[in-house]
C-alpha cells in the first residue's frame, strides 16, 4: 500500500482523483487544495507519490516540483494539467516530473500511471540498497 499525496486547486478534481484512487487501489490517499501546504506535509509525512496540478495560484506544479525536490529526490511527481503543451511537458520532466498528464483524462490512464510510478520508485529503492550492499562489502 502505497501513500499518495494530492494537490489541485479545483476541489471537484481533487474528489474525483481521491475517489478513483480509493476506489480502484488500497493506497492511502492525502488531499490538499494549497500548494503550499505540500511543502509541510511532504517534511512530516513520508509520500511514495505525489500528484499535482500544472496551474495553480500561490505556487504552480513546475515551482512545486522543485521545491519538493530540496527536500526528497527520489518520490515520483505526477503532473496533471488542463493547460497540455509540449513545452510544459518538457519543462515538468526536466524540472523533476515522472510523467505527465492532460485533462480530461480516463481512469485507467491515472491508475496505470499510478502504477508506473510506484513501480519505477520501487526498482529505484532496490537498486540502492543493491548499491548499498555491494559498497559496504
Amino acid at each position: 500500500m502505497a501513500h499518495i499525496l494530492i494537490v489541485d486547486d479545483e476541489l471537484d478534481m481533487l474528489a474525483l482523483l481521491a475517489m478513483i484512487i480509493r476506489e480502484k487501489t488500497n493506497h492511502q490517499v492525502t488531499t490538499t487544495s494549497n500548494p503550499l501546504e505540500v511543502l509541510e506535509l511532504v517534511k512530516t509525512e513520508d509520500y511514495d507519490l505525489v500528484i499535482s496540478d500544472l496551474k495553480m495560484p500561490g505556487m504552480d506544479g513546475v515551482e512545486l516540483i522543485a521545491e519538493i525536490r530540496k527536500m526528497d529526490s527520489n518520490i515520483p511527481i505526477l503532473i496533471i494539467t488542463a493547460y497540455g503543451s509540449i513545452e510544459s511537458a518538457e519543462e515538468a520532466v526536466r524540472k523533476g516530473a515522472y510523467d505527465y498528464i492532460t485533462k480530461p483524462f480516463r481512469k485507467e490512464q491515472i491508475l496505470i500511471a499510478i502504477d508506473r510510478a510506484l513501480e519505477w520508485q520501487k526498482m529505484k529503492t532496490q537498486l540502492r540498497q543493491l548499491q548499498e550492499t555491494a559498497e559496504s562489502k
